[in-house]
């Protein structure tokens, strides 16, 4: 009988941003962002402990104020996931370990969601997953919202930007957004980094593409949940107002 790995969960947070600068201390209901990933990540059973990784000060210092594990990573990472393979490197975590990047911008996350995203791993078989929910015709023409294409073994084909796949026969039930959360287990996380920005990866601006394109098969769960994420200031009145409806 195969031992299950162990679930650790880091959320990458950085104070630098084009869009939004400061964006993990943006208040949302008198806490900061990255508080309320936290807490609702940390309802997750099935992760043993969770993290966040920054490269900022101001960002480390609220957090151990407010009883939140920290780890300070370099400030020179290109991706979040990089900066995430740091702070698993620094918490010596065992090899056969299982990473759990959680978006620092989701502050609406479903701790079940999380549950979703590692169920599959149990499978050795299996070495990295993300989350996708089923998405509107007028949903996939926003760029923010990255839309993936699979097999039929759930195997991802595709991320992109654009409203893939495009229908030619008026069909529109096969649209699929990407929700940001990953789970690699550490072998795969150190391969990622190491591989470096692959072609489409630059063209499309999407990290995942790295994998695809180096032969890594990305599982896709499908999920029934969706979290809204912050991706400039005026997404804060929206994710404060459903943790209001909530409260």
């Amino acid at each position: 009988m195969n031992k299950l790995p162990i679930f650790y969960g880091i959320i990458p947070a950085r104070y630098a941003s084009k869009r939004f600068q400061g964006k993990p201390l943006a208040k949302i209901l008198g806490k900061p962002m990255f508080w309320h990933v936290y807490e609702r990540a940390r309802k997750c059973l099935e992760l043993s402990q969770i993290v966040l990784a920054t490269d900022d000060e101001r960002i480390a210092s609220s957090a151990k104020s407010l009883n939140v594990p920290v780890v300070m990573t370099r400030n020179d990472h290109i991706s979040g996931t990089d900066r995430v393979l740091e702070a698993a490197e620094k918490l010596c975590v065992p090899e056969n370990a299982v990473i759990v990047n959680i978006q620092g911008d989701e502050p609406t996350l479903e701790p079940d969601m999380l549950s979703e995203l590692v169920q599959p791993l149990e499978s050795p078989e299996i070495h990295v997953t993300t989350l996708a929910r089923k998405i509107h015709s007028k949903e996939a023409e926003n760029p923010d919202l990255v839309k993936v294409v699979f097999a039929k073994d759930h195997k991802a084909l595709y991320f992109s930007r654009a409203p893939v796949p495009v229908s030619r026969n008026g069909k529109k039930d096969e649209l699929y957004g990407h929700i940001g959360l990953y789970a690699f287990r550490m072998k795969i996380l150190r391969q990622f980094v190491i591989l470096g920005p692959s072609r489409l990866e630059v063209v499309e601006k999407l990290e995942q593409l790295r994998l695809l394109e180096n032969g890594i098969p990305i599982h896709v769960v499908i999920t029934n949940y969706r979290s809204i994420g912050v991706d400039r200031l005026e997404d804060i009145k929206t994710v404060s107002k459903i943790l209001q409806g909530e409260n």
